[in-house]
Order: structure tokens, then sequence, then C-alpha cells
């Protein structure tokens, strides 16, 4: 028995193919783009190659994310607050606080003993404490994005970046450039700046250990660094924190499968 959770982000999208032993088989992540139910599909299709499953091996599909609508082939819906508590819940039971920050948002969510979700809180209004802003201060400094976190691990001074805006982060940036300031100086600034305010969204709701951080910016171990600098805590991160929310979706898939096999359907 196979099941597929299929995430669509605002940035990425990403898909998990888990087995009825709820191991995960398959992955896939592409960027979403501007056509969703492409870049679904094309998700889905990757993480059922990863797996070497066929689609009709597939039981049950469960869609989340912003565009989890979107997601033709998909069986049932569920919300990504919902799948990010399952799935960080799967890696790190002791979980009781998720960091999520995305392409475009930043969530926190209070997780009970179970993974049930007991509370969340939600920035999608404005790209600071985002990956967007991340995305405009590498831009800016003409850097990867996947280089950026790694040099801001090498900076000697903590520079402090008022501006979290990511419309104005640019002269600020600009502004440090023209005083002779390093590049991993200002890096490790911006990451601290972004830590600063998801933190402070999170604190809302209250922040509980285990913290685990979630999204697709968790794979950037400056901001990894930054986050757990600002806590004094040890975040929880798992080699696929990416697809926590694509994990988590599947394994909502599996239980509806179990279900409907107790009841006989």
């Amino acid at each position: 028995m196979l099941v597929a959770g299929v995430d669509v982000g605002s940035t990425a999208t990403k898909a998990a193919v888990v087995g009825e032993d709820r191991r995960v088989l398959g992955r896939g992540l592409v960027s979403t783009g501007a056509n969703v139910v492409r870049a679904a599909e094309s998700a889905f299709r990757q993480a059922l190659e990863a797996a070497g499953n066929e689609e009709w091996e597939i039981s049950h599909t469960v869609g989340t994310g912003y565009g989890r609508y979107r997601v033709p082939f998909g069986n049932s819906q569920v919300t990504e607050i919902a799948c990010h508590a399952k799935g960080a819940h799967y890696f790190f039971p002791d979980t009781r606080t998720i960091i999520d920050i995305g392409g475009q948002d930043t969530k926190g969510i209070r997780v009970g003993a179970s993974g049930e979700v007991l509370d969340f809180v939600m920035n999608d209004k404005c790209a600071a404490g985002t990956g967007r802003f991340l995305d405009a201060a590498a831009t800016t400094l003409g850097i990867g994005i996947d280089e950026i976190g790694p040099l801001s691990l090498r900076a000697q001074l903590q520079l402090r970046i008022t501006n979290v805006c990511a419309v104005f982060v640019e002269s600020e940036i600009m502004s440090h450039l023209a005083k002779g300031r390093r590049v991993d100086d200002i890096l490790r600034g911006v990451h601290l700046a972004i830590a600063g305010r998801s933190i402070a969204l999170v604190r809302r709701i209250g922040i509980e250990n285990e913290v685990t951080f979630t999204g697709g910016v968790s794979r950037n171990p400056g901001m990894v660094s930054a986050i757990e600098e600002k806590l004094s805590t040890r975040l929880n991160v798992s080699p696929d924190s990416q697809f926590t929310g694509a994990i988590g979706a599947a394994l909502f898939a599996l239980e509806k499968v179990e279900h409907d096999v107790r009841a006989g359907h």
C-alpha cells in the first residue's frame, strides 16, 4: 500500500511517496512557477520515479499548501498547518513548537504530544522574515542564494540590520558596503534580522521546547545558527525539513486508507 502527499508552496512544490510502514520512499521538488497544476504533476512524477512506482499503485494522495485545490490527481486536501505539524512530529516526536519559514511566509505552530495543532500564527502579508527577504539580500550582493548561509557563518562582527523590509534592505546593504563592511558580516546581520522577526512572530503563541525548524529556509545553515543564537536553544532540523508538509500530507493519506480498510470500504 502506497500513499502520496503534494505540498504546493508559493515558491517550491514538494511531493513525497510513503509506504505502509511509514517510510519515505521517494521525494520530488520543483519550482512552483506560474503553472501550479504542472508543478504539482512534475513533483509527483519525480517522487514516483525516485520510489520506483507507478501512479496506479498510489492508494490515496493528499494535497496541501496554498495550491492544494489545484492538485488534479489529489483525493483530498489538508491545510499546510496540520501537515507541517504531522510531519514535524513524525521526524521529532517531542516537537512542541514549529518555526516554518518558506519563500513567501513564516508560520509558528504549537503542537501537542501526538502532533495535533494547538495554536498557530502566520505572516503572509509581508516578505519580512521570509525567504524572499534572503533572496533580496543575495541579489543585492550578487551572491547565489545557496551561498549566503555558509558565508554568514564566517562573520567576525555582529552587524545590525535595522530594516526588515525586503524593499528597503537593498539600500541598507549598499550603505554597509559603501562603509567597507565585509559581506559575511552583512549577511550575518541579515540572518539575525530575519531570525528576530520570525521569533517575535512565534512568541505570540508561546515557544516551548523542542523547537523544530521546517520549510525551505531551514536548509540554510546561517538561518539555523541565527535562530539558535536568538533562542538560546538547539533546533531540530531534519535532512528532509523542506519536505515536512508533503510527508505530513502523505501520512494523512495513509491514515485515511487505514481507516477505510478498518471500516471495510
